[in-house]
């Protein structure tokens, strides 16, 4: 069985948590980790068995061109996010059935909780794709816009990966 986790990272925090999901993911199956920008839909990524998918919230929801723009004005030296996970999933159509998939994302810890989740909008176009759920979105929280992760967010993003290997092995 092999899994790919695709990400999208403007700060290096969505970067860390795809790391970490790999890393549980591969004490059961084999793993990739993709940067979205080096993921075509169209390519051997979706030979994957399972599909792991993981951006950074803004604005309530999937990145859109506007939102990294604004995010790589924060820091100068950031160059801008061409294509995130919303523009890759927009291109994943139909040709996703018969595997599974499961999102994650970033997003600030608050003391109230705001809506809107990246992975919880990502996860509504997996479903249309046809891809079986292997897992409800998840969120990993970075105390900050620009993070750092929240302390116990790498391991737990570790131990959900851990927890993904399981689900798709046993649906097998």
């Amino acid at each position: 069985m092999e899994a790919v986790v695709i990400y999208e990272s403007m700060f290096g925090n969505t970067a860390e948590i795809a790391r970490a999901v790999s890393d549980g993911l591969s004490e059961q199956v084999d793993v990739r980790t993709v940067e979205v920008s080096a993921a075509a839909p169209g390519d051997d990524v979706l030979g994957a068995d399972l599909i792991v998918i993981g951006g950074p919230t803004h604005a309530f929801g999937m990145s859109r061109p506007g939102s990294r723009e604004e995010a790589a004005g924060r820091r100068p030296a950031s160059p801008v996010v061409e294509r995130g996970i919303r523009e890759w999933l927009a291109a994943l159509a139909d040709g996703a059935s018969g595997r599974f998939g499961a999102t994650f994302d970033t997003r600030v810890k608050t003391v109230k909780h705001l809506p809107g989740s990246a992975a919880r909008a990502a996860d509504r176009v997996v479903r249309r794709s046809g891809l079986s759920p292997a897992g409800s979105p998840h969120s990993f929280y970075v105390e900050g816009m620009e993070g750092p992760l929240c302390p116990g967010e790498v391991e737990r993003a570790r131990e959900w990966g851990c927890e993904l290997g399981r689900t798709a092995l046993g649906t097998r």
